[in-house]
């Protein structure tokens, strides 16, 4: 821990210095704290990730019945998710309107931090 306080210290302090004068435990704490937010946005992500694949897992069955699937890809911290549609879905000129008017809307309902739905 020692360690890491004077690392931080001396690459962070000169910059930080500049625009919040502060004692150096201040800025200490001030690391801790940023670092834990950190923390827990990537854990939401996680959890949140976790939700948009097992949504997705109920909407497969319909995409498969048409010869067709969805495969997650990502989500952003901003509530965008990307997926990229595979079989006859791939190349269906349909394909823009299930994107937005089935997997989309469905995310939404499901999970209201889902904010938009993109193929890639």
């Amino acid at each position: 821990m020692e360690i890491i306080h004077d690392v931080m210290l001396t690459s962070f302090c000169p910059f930080v210095y500049q625009y919040m004068p502060c004692t150096k435990e201040e800025l200490f704490g001030i690391i801790l704290f940023v670092d834990w937010k950190r923390q827990q946005t990537v854990q939401e992500i996680n959890m949140l990730e976790e939700q948009v694949k097992t949504a997705l897992e109920n909407v497969r069955p319909s995409l498969q019945a048409d010869g067709g699937d969805v495969e997650f890809v990502s989500l952003s911290e901003d509530g965008i998710v990307s997926v990229k549609l595979t079989g006859a879905c791939g190349s269906c000129p349909m394909a823009q309107m299930t994107l937005k008017m089935g997997i989309e809307n469905y995310l939404k309902k499901e999970i209201p931090e889902v904010n938009s739905v993109v193929g890639v």
